[in-house]
């Protein structure tokens, strides 16, 4: 981006911006219609999606209207984009479902101080389902839309190139995902388009069906996609590294300070509206500002600080003081059966997501409790006595102490 005169909430962290000699006269005119969309195709939102909505609540504090898209509709095909086999097709259901749980995340009808969304200043968002216009879509309109791309556009889109250089099946109607996608920004008149850098196609698909049908093309501004905890993929559940927003500010927190140094910096623009330039040089500071940000902006300044004062007496807890002290997320030992080796006491109360993982965290050395390493994963405790009140650990990220039943 190269003009000049452009906000910093409007450029920062933006990875591209097209056309970008139009966006100074855009911002300069009337509110724009900003559309971001999502499939509600899982219940779960983390850090990594959040920067759209954060990038969203940017142009609703400026003044403009926030049109949230909740693909219903085309959620039930899947977006092939980052895909490399077609997606599984969600009941009407299953997608409500997720739909309603995606908005609670977002913050309706939470407090507005902690929402990543504005829902309550009239005229700054708008909630829309694509079932609206979708639905009926008669098949004259569908074969209009269908004229307007070609196979060898869509085969030039990277994930189609791939699967079809690999043989992998495509199926038709993954074709007619961008083309509804795009014709989501016809109904609702958007002015500029968000998105993440794996999104272009689409957002580009919607400048040309405005174009045809006679409207302004929007911009497309997209940013980046997070990278996880690990420092090297993207942020994903299936990969296991992710922070949810939902996540306990102690868990948030934990997993935050001790990302690898090489993504702190892209956490801190893309996560957070800290000055860069005024934070500490110490790298070890910077993490610290950065994780200790995250968490207040999710759970308020109060639990952040309680947050980080309790990742303290736990590493200090691991050289036999502090633990006690920490109020760490409690568990319950209600639906463990007693006489319980370690891999089933993990197993059963919910850290790990099995006992053969659970075995292999504790052959790992990555399981402690009270700051002692268990090393065996059949190490027996015969009641729960044994462990009422202790700090339950899981690498360095995880801590849940034991409740009675």
């Amino acid at each position: 981006m190269t003009v000049a005169s452009i906000p910093n909430w409007f450029s920062r962290g933006v990875a591209d911006l097209f056309p970008a000699d139009a966006a100074e006269t855009a911002l300069q005119n009337k509110p724009l219609r900003v559309k971001l969309g999502i499939d509600p195709t899982g219940s779960t939102i983390h850090l990594g999606h959040s920067i759209l909505f954060r990038k969203l609540r940017a142009f609703q504090d400026a003044g403009h209207t926030a049109i949230l898209i909740i693909g219903d509709f085309t959620a039930r095909i899947g977006d092939p984009s980052g895909k490399s086999a077609t997606r599984v097709q969600l009941s009407i259901e299953k997608v409500e479902e997720n739909s309603n749980t995606y908005l609670q995340q977002l913050g309706q009808g939470q407090d507005p101080n902690l929402s990543l969304l504005d829902f309550d200043t009239p005229g700054r968002l708008e909630v829309r389902r694509n079932s609206e216009w979708l639905t009926d879509l008669n098949l004259p309109k569908v074969i209009e839309l269908l004229a307007l791309s070609t196979v060898g556009q869509m085969l030039a889109k990277e994930e189609f190139a791939n699967r079809y250089e690999n043989g992998t099946a495509i199926s038709l109607h993954e074709f007619l995902y961008p083309l509804l996608q795009g014709y989501d920004s016809v109904a609702i008149k958007a002015d500029l388009e968000l998105g993440g850098t794996d999104q272009k196609f689409n957002v580009a698909m919607g400048r040309d069906l405005q174009r045809h049908f006679g409207l302004k093309p929007q911009l497309g501004l997209l940013l980046p996609i997070l990278p996880g905890l690990d420092g090297v993929q993207k942020m994903s559940k299936s990969l296991g590294n992710t922070v949810g927003l939902t996540e306990d500010p102690l868990s948030m927190y934990s997993k935050l300070e001790k990302v690898p140094d090489a993504v702190v910096e892209e956490y801190l623009t893309l996560l957070t509206n800290l000055d860069l330039a005024a934070l500490p040089n110490n790298p070890r500071e910077r993490q610290k500002a950065m994780a200790l940000e995250i968490t207040r902006l999710r759970h308020g300044p109060e639990a952040a600080a309680a947050a980080q004062a309790d990742a303290a007496n736990l590493v200090a807890g691991a050289a036999g003081n502090g633990a006690a002290a920490a109020e760490v997320p409690e568990v319950s030992l209600g639906a463990v059966n007693f006489p319980a080796k370690a891999f089933y006491l993990l197993s059963a109360v919910g850290i790990c997501s099995s006992s053969s993982d659970a075995r292999r965290q504790i052959i790992g050395g990555g399981v402690k409790l009270d700051g002692e390493k268990l090393s065996d994963p059949n190490q027996e405790f015969q009641s729960s006595a044994e462990l009422e009140g202790k700090v339950l650990q899981l690498g360095k990220k995880i801590f849940r102490r034991l409740k009675p039943l």
